[in-house]
């Protein structure tokens, strides 16, 4: 069952045309000591990070489902899945550190390490393709949301949604809260709390330079950031502004962002894998200036690693 399938029951040989590809989708690993000082992408350029951060690792995840580690976390394996009907758009991290989910535009679902199955659209028709994903708290499900705003749960409650609305620009990012809830954003910075998630302000209603293509939740869970396509951060609530690519000439346009277990860093990535790190998040690698264009759009968040390796095995939810 496609839906369900476990990363290494997938694995094959990449091929240029899905190595073209790429997805980054960065996983945040705590726990690690670093240093501060200032970090550079891999594209040349430059930004400030402080020390003390405490989860200073991250994962890229490619569009055909491989994934590189640029962190002292468990390798998990690099799936490079390939045969897809859609390319992965989206993942999200489990608690542990040891597993993560990746879903595909059409909503296939595949798992690695200790995230468990617990359902897919790969047999629905969608009216929107999924663009975004966010894990229960609990790690025991997660939710898909489409780009019209139609939220798909799984071993999750349903909060809500907008799939029933007529919104002024499509959904393109999704991030849970750690207490009860999930936001959306849509490319205009409108935001949309569910679930009991404090609503700490937009950006709907400025006239942007370029649109909001990702968001991140503090891990208080009383604000959050978004970020647009030139590098600009938006912040509310909880979430303190620790500085931004807006005024960087970028190689390739920012596509999505985490943010520290602390809430007082975050990273930014470009389509192209380059990665900026503020605040207490420190610099760990990139693909920026491969010549494998990379596209992002998701940004997931996970605690450390309990061993430093993990099986990638059938789920007990997978089909043959």
């Amino acid at each position: 069952m496609l839906g369900g399938a476990t990363l290494s029951t997938m694995r094959k040989r990449r091929s240029p045309a899905a190595a073209a590809l790429l997805l980054a989708a960065i996983t945040l690993v705590a726990g690690l000591t670093v240093g501060g000082g200032a970090s550079h992408d891999g594209g040349g350029h430059r930004a400030t990070t402080a020390a003390g951060g405490g989860a200073q690792g991250y994962r890229l995840v490619d569009a055909d489902g491989g994934v590189r580690t640029f962190s002292d976390a468990a390798t998990l394996g690099d799936a490079g899945v390939g045969g897809l009907p859609s390319p992965v758009v989206a993942a999200a991290g489990t608690p542990s550190g040891e597993g993560y989910w990746m879903a595909t535009a059409s909503g296939v679902v595949l798992r690695a390490g200790d995230a468990p199955f617990r359902g897919s659209t790969s047999g629905i028709a969608l009216n929107e393709p999924v663009v975004g994903m966010a894990a229960h708290p609990s790690g025991d499900g997660y939710w898909l949301v489409a780009r019209d705003g139609g939220v798909f749960s799984h071993g999750a409650p349903f909060y809500g949604s907008t799939g029933n609305l007529t919104l002024n620009e499509p959904i393109v990012s999704m991030a849970a809260s750690p207490r009860r809830g999930y936001w959306f954003v849509a490319a205009d910075g409108g935001v949309f709390a569910f679930g009991g998630t404090p609503f700490r302000g937009s950006t709907g209603d400025r006239r942007l330079n370029e649109p909001v293509v990702g968001m991140a939740a503090h891990p208080s869970g009383d604000g959050y950031w978004l970020v647009a396509r030139d590098g600009g951060v938006f912040s509310f609530g909880a979430a303190r502004f620790q500085g931004s690519a807006g005024g960087i000439a970028l190689n390739q346009p920012i596509v999505g962002m985490a943010t520290t277990a602390t809430g007082d860093g975050y990273w930014l990535v470009a389509r192209d894998g380059g990665v900026f790190a503020y605040g207490d998040a420190t610099f760990r690698g990139s693909t920026g200036g491969s010549s494998s264009p990379v596209h992002t759009t998701a940004v997931v968040v996970a605690s450390p690693p309990a061993s430093s390796a993990t099986s990638i095995g059938p789920s007990d939810d997978e089909g043959s």
